[in-house]
């Protein structure tokens, strides 16, 4: 028998008859890049506050980044948009010090992580280590910056509410 979907709370929500929730959520953006870019925008219809951080002062000033990791929670999520920089361990290692909810490094899963030998140099904890995320998003061949956008964002919802991601419901 097909459900009503006048009382399915989610269809209300889909079809702009209830509020969808107001639950704070951060997206910290490491690195001013184009995934970084579409990541905020798209973060932000998500209901996301945005965040981009820099640590090179001029990218920053250009980006309107800050230069830092802010005091993070256990509402944010990081992503760390390129894994070729040199401040990357730092970067990590300050998130990491954080209750920050999730954190995660975009790269390809056929190579290992740069950020594991980055860690380890500056001492980090294995245990911290292994919290960082790797790849991340969903598989489903994304190529563009806007498309490597979406499937982050696909994967970070698919983890705040308990889904695996894809189409097994």
């Amino acid at each position: 028998m097909a459900q009503n979907p006048e009382s399915d709370p989610a269809c209300d929500v889909a079809h702009g008859k209830a509020e969808g929730g107001t639950a704070e959520r951060t997206l910290v953006a490491v690195f001013a890049s184009p995934v970084a870019e579409y990541l905020l925008r798209y973060g932000r219809d998500l209901g996301f506050t945005p965040v981009l951080v820099d640590p090179d002062p001029e990218r920053a000033r250009a980006a309107g980044a800050v230069t830092a990791v802010p005091g993070l929670d256990g509402t944010a999520d990081v992503v760390v948009t390129d894994h070729h920089r040199e401040e990357l361990g730092e970067v990590l290692r300050d998130a990491l010090a954080q209750p920050a909810r999730w954190i995660g490094v975009l790269g390809n899963p056929r190579h290992k992580g740069p950020h594991v030998a980055a860690l380890q140099a500056l001492g980090v904890d294995t245990a911290d280590i292994a919290r960082v995320h790797r790849p991340v998003g969903l598989n489903i061949g994304s190529r563009t910056p806007p498309e490597i956008a979406i499937a982050t964002l696909a994967g970070l919802l698919a983890d705040r509410n308990g889904r695996p991601g894809g189409f097994h419901f």
